[in-house]
Parts: C-alpha cells; sequence; structure tokens
C-alpha cells in the first residue's frame, strides 16, 4: 500500500465536508442557531453521497451564506482558521512520531514548521548546517509531505553537514546556492593541525558551529571549509591563526573543493549478538568492557546519535564512533549455520 502523503492545509481554503463537519461541531460559536442560517449545510440524515472534496475558499463566504452578518462573518472566519491551526499542527505531531532518534525531535520539528511557511507563502527557506542524524530525519519527515520539495546541500557529494533548502513544488526549479567554499592556507610543514584545532580557531572569531559545514584537512596546506556564504568575508578579516599557525583565508569555487572518498578496510566479526558493545568491541579490537565503559561516559555514537544502552542492536548501514578511536561502518549481515551473526564492518581509516 503506498504511504499516506499528508499536506499543510492553507489558511485560506478548507474541504466542503470538512466545513460541514466544522459548522456542526458542538464548539462551533454560533452553534444555537447555524442551522436555521445555514440550512444548505444540514445533512440529511438518510444521506450516503460522499462529501466534496472541492476548496471553497474563506473570501466567498458571503456567497456561500447570503444571510450572514459582517460581525457573523469575521466570527465564522477567526474560528475555524483556529481549528485549521490545530490540525496542521496534528499533522506535525504524527509526523514527528516517526522520527528514530528522539534527540533530534525539536529540531525537525522547526524544520517542518519552516516547511509549512514556506510552502504556504509559496517561497523557499534554508536552514542552517545540520548534523547528519537530523538531516537523515528531516528528509524522512519531508518525503510526506506531497506539496514540499527539500534538497540537501553540502557543498560536494560526499559532505555530511548539510543545509536543507525547502518550498512548495512549483518554485523549487533550480538547485539552491547556499554553500560556499574558503581555503585556510599556512605553513603547516612544521605544526600539523587537526581538525579539531581548524574548528575550534573558526568558532572562535565568534561564529556558531551551525553556520559551518565540513572541515577538509589538506595536510601541510592547511584546510577547505564549507560556510554560509555571508559569513565569507568575516571569516577573510577574522581569521588569522590556526593553533601557533598564521593563516590567510580565501573564498574558493565549489569545483575547486580537492577531497578524496574516504579510505577504508574492512575486517570479518563473528558474534553471538549484533549488540553495539559486541561488534564494536570486535571492531576497535578494544575489550568489551572497556567498550562499555565508554558507552557509559557518552564517548560512543550510532549515526551520530549518543549511545547510552550497551544491548543496543545494530544493523547493515549503521554509523558506529568511538571518541579517539575512529568510526566504522555496519556492512552486510549472514547468519551462521550455528546460529551466530557474521558481520562485516568497515572501519574508515
Amino acid at each position: 500500500m503506498a504511504a499516506r502523503m499528508a499536506t499543510f492545509a492553507s489558511p485560506t481554503a478548507i474541504p466542503r465536508g470538512t466545513l460541514r463537519g466544522l459548522l456542526t461541531h458542538p464548539q462551533f460559536p454560533i452553534f444555537t442557531t447555524h442551522k436555521t442560517l445555514f440550512p444548505q449545510f444540514a445533512l440529511h440524515p438518510t444521506s450516503r453521497t460522499p462529501l466534496s472534496g472541492k476548496f471553497i475558499p474563506f473570501f466567498h463566504i458571503d456567497n456561500m451564506f447570503p444571510l450572514i452578518r459582517r460581525k457573523l462573518k469575521v466570527e465564522v472566519e477567526q474560528w475555524i482558521c483556529h481549528v485549521v491551526h490545530a490540525l496542521k499542527g496534528h499533522d506535525t505531531d504524527v509526523l514527528l512520531k516517526g522520527v528514530g532518534d528522539k534527540n533530534a525531535v525539536e529540531a525537525v520539528k522547526r524544520i517542518l514548521e519552516m516547511a509549512r511557511r514556506a510552502s504556504s507563502r509559496r517561497e523557499v527557506l534554508h536552514t542552517d548546517f545540520l548534523t547528519p542524524p537530523i538531516l537523515k530525519e528531516s528528509m524522512m519527515a519531508l518525503e510526506k509531505l506531497a506539496d514540499v520539495k527539500a534538497v540537501a546541500v553540502g557543498g560536494y557529494p560526499q559532505a555530511e553537514r548539510c543545509r536543507l533548502s525547502v518550498g512548495h513544488l512549483e518554485v523549487m526549479t533550480t538547485n539552491p546556492d547556499i554553500v560556499a567554499a574558503m581555503s585556510i592556507s599556512g605553513n603547516f610543514g612544521f605544526q600539523s593541525c587537526s581538525h579539531g584545532d581548524f574548528l575550534g580557531a573558526i568558532l572562535g572569531t565568534g561564529i556558531t558551529r551551525e553556520k559551518l559545514g565540513d572541515i577538509i584537512l589538506q595536510g601541510e596546506k592547511g584546510a577547505q571549509i564549507l560556510v554560509v556564504p555571508e559569513l565569507v568575508d568575516f571569516l577573510i578579516t577574522s581569521l588569522d591563526k590556526v593553533g601557533n599557525v598564521t593563516v590567510s583565508c580565501s573564498k574558493i569555487p565549489l569545483l575547486a573543493l580537492e577531497y578524496e572518498p574516504p579510505r577504508t578496510k574492512s575486517l570479518k566479526a563473528v558474534e553471538a549478538s549484533l549488540r553495539v558493545d559486541a561488534l564494536a568491541s570486535a571492531g576497535f579490537k578494544i575489550s568489551r568492557s572497556k567498550l562499555v565503559d565508554l558507552i557509559s561516559s557518552g564517548d560512543v555514537r550510532i549515526n551520530w546519535a549518543p549511545v547510552t544502552k550497551n544491548g543496543t542492536t545494530l544493523k547493515t548501514g549503521d554509523i558506529v564512533s568511538v571518541s579517539g578511536k575512529g568510526r566504522l561502518k555496519i556492512g552486510e549481515i549472514n547468519t551462521t549455520r550455528k546460529g551466530k551473526f557474521a558481520v562485516e564492518l568497515i572501519q574508515y581509516l
């Protein structure tokens, strides 16, 4: 069965059938008189005719109800709009129930509200850079909206941190230009700097993490970074040192980014279960008790979200990262004749 496509109701239109239901609602503000004022909307008790799905704009309310007075018209509009907004909130709640990562719920909720505004106003809106789990959960929720298109932009194909552009299908006609690339150059031959060194220096200028995308290290040459376009000039004038190395910053085309597919190596593990403590200890070659301690201290993440239970099970495609150890991806999983699990572990080098 095809998935049900949700959509956000417009505050200026409502289905005829829904309007009939609202007019007979016990909390309707003029429930004592609406049956005499609006006889054309009274439902015959034996009628089995399906309700029409045609939309009736509110601005035609005078034509619909020739006997309605201006004051009553305003009251009706305000009450129905209130109910419509409540229905839109219900749509959002339904979509949020599908969010698997509970740490991402609030962020996904804000993005859904942004999508609603963009769709109703026929405009395109953009998020800041999102973490991989929030990006994943947001895309899954937005795919259920029939009238919204979402595009993720990170600057290059392997980007982990991306911005989302959301808008109505009719206005999302081209890929948005919402990510800029910069080069941070310096003499790093005598002092190598890590990802954390570059990140700390950039955040030290006063910008927030959400305005910064991926950082691509280039060894002795420095690094290339992805940022929101409006901060390029600021960083050019504000970022002059990374660690003890004097640097200069410049804007570069996205096509000038120098990135390589991640280097990996694969290994096989046979375990009695798919628990994270079993597979991660095998992949990172550390004791299971040590890994349990790392989980307890919040140093283990699954798909970039902290894991708190060492009994959490893994599946193909999951990314497990351990602070100070790196990360690995769960590959193909097969069952052995003895009922154990033969798992491919792909370690990032």
